[in-house]
């Protein structure tokens, strides 16, 4: 029993670097994109929509991991790093943000 809920664990942490650098590389794309085509306003209004849903999505998996952090002492390392990837997206999308509006008002 012990190693099926321990597996488990590890699936939903593996799932949350996944879903980090999934992230990271989708708001790549969409900047790349727009960097390539400034006049379309639609990249803006899709990059906008999808950084709310990434954020929503990945609020709950870091909410997850922050759960786990708390009820498993012994794996809080390997937790904390996994949360530190998650939210290493955050000063990313701040950049790319400010890269988008220097891109299309300069500043």
């Amino acid at each position: 029993m012990e190693t099926s809920i321990y597996n488990q664990r590890e699936k939903s942490s593996r799932f949350s670097t996944y879903l980090a650098l999934g992230s990271f590389a989708i708001g790549t794309i969409i900047l790349l994109f727009y960097m390539l085509f400034p006049g379309l306003m639609q990249l803006l209004v899709i990059g906008f929509f999808y950084v709310l849903f990434a954020s929503l999505f990945n609020g709950v998996v870091l909410l997850n991991l922050l759960y786990q952090f708390c009820i498993y002492p012994k794996d809080r390392e390997v937790l904390a790093i996994k949360m530190l990837i998650m939210l290493a997206n955050i000063p990313i999308a701040i950049l790319y943000f400010f890269i988008a509006m220097h891109q299309n008002y300069s500043f």
